[in-house]
């Protein structure tokens, strides 16, 4: 008996290492992926752009939606983050967790039981008496609340990041705002395996994507993402075309260095449910 419990201490302590540092995110964020998997609808666009939106009312209709969304806010509640292990992990979870956030807010707060028709409708631009979704400290991890915005730009693109190398201006193809003009939420999970093969992959298919670039003689037309955040995109590439054009597809990069003139693509706030993208209809 004593050499069976010498040997189990033995095994738990050669495998407590590999528990610590695996990555959290697929197993911590299972109820969400439950819900991209269920409701996510996606489609691929000529020369591989690519469209996604949500299902809400179908998601509605879910007799287990309720408690999905609680279980996944309690993980958040209880996690502390702190123990999150270096740059892959740390910036997949914070993804994760805002577009996870973004989806249980449209799902949860809906005026007069109705889905909303934008992310405005909660205040903001249509009401400057009511902070907007973005503003609100309403979303709790590790026992703190936090607003989208601090999410976005004080985490995952903030100070602290950037000191540590971990900044990185795709995020801004990760992040989704639940509204048509956002870059698409996928269907799979950020991970610290594949985070950098998802924000490659991101960036270069919303380069694919008219809604986010075109190009039209010596006119570049792009998302008004460069417009709000070009400072980001300009301080790890010089410039927003020399960004584009090291991230697009390289047909995509060459079409963009012949042009002369940047114009930007007026951002559609509709919500991202099937019915508001012409390409599901």
């Amino acid at each position: 008996m004593l050499g069976y419990r010498r040997l189990s201490f033995v095994l738990a302590f050669l495998v407590m290492p590999a528990l610590a540092w695996a990555d959290i995110n697929s197993g911590f964020y299972a109820g969400y992926q439950r819900l991209l998997t269920d409701y996510l609808v996606k489609q691929t666009l000529p020369g591989d752009g690519l469209i996604s939106a949500f299902e809400y009312r179908s998601a509605l209709a879910d007799n287990d939606l309720q408690q999905t969304l609680t279980d996944q806010r309690a993980k958040l509640m209880a996690f502390n983050p702190e123990t999150l292990e270096g740059r892959e992990e740390s910036v997949a979870f914070w993804t994760n967790a805002y577009n996870f956030f973004m989806l249980a807010q449209i799902l949860t707060e809906r005026p007069d039981g109705e889905l909303v028709s934008s992310v405005w409708d909660y205040g903001g631009r249509v009401n400057p008496f009511v902070d907007s979704v973005f503003e609100r400290k309403s979303f709790a991890v590790g026992g703190r609340a936090y607003s989208l915005n601090e999410i976005e730009k004080e985490i995952l693109l903030g100070d602290d990041y950037a000191d540590k190398g971990w900044k990185d201006a795709r995020v801004h193809f990760a992040v989704n705002c639940a509204s048509v003009g956002c870059p698409p939420l996928r269907d799979t999970l950020y991970t610290a395996d594949n985070l950098e093969d998802m924000l490659a992959e991101n960036t270069r298919r919303a380069f694919s994507t008219e809604r986010h670039l075109r190009v039209e003689g010596e006119v570049l037309y792009v998302t008004e993402l460069f417009k709000w955040y070009e400072e980001d995109f300009t301080e790890v590439s010089g410039s927003e075309k020399a960004f584009i054009e090291e991230w697009a597809d390289p047909v995509v990069a060459d079409r963009v260095a012949g042009t002369e003139t940047i114009k930007f693509i007026d951002y559609d706030w509709a919500l991202n449910s099937p019915a508001n993208f012409p390409e599901l209809r």
